[in-house]
């Protein structure tokens, strides 16, 4: 399983929680293109779908 980098700011929203594309529980992380998702929800997606890029 390869772990996302998700240190930046940008994928972050204090603002507010919206739910997780993935799995519909409240989140305030977002994806490179600002969908709402846990980084671990994107990860585990990711790992089912390696040729994918849709969370890098």
């Amino acid at each position: 399983m390869a772990l996302l980098d998700w240190r930046d700011a940008r994928h972050f929203d204090a603002a507010r929680d919206l739910p997780c594309v993935l799995c519909g529980r409240p989140t305030p992380m977002r994806s490179h293109d600002r969908e709402p998702v846990h980084k671990v929800c994107a990860e585990d997606w990711r790992d089912q779908h390696p040729a994918s890029d849709r969370f890098h």
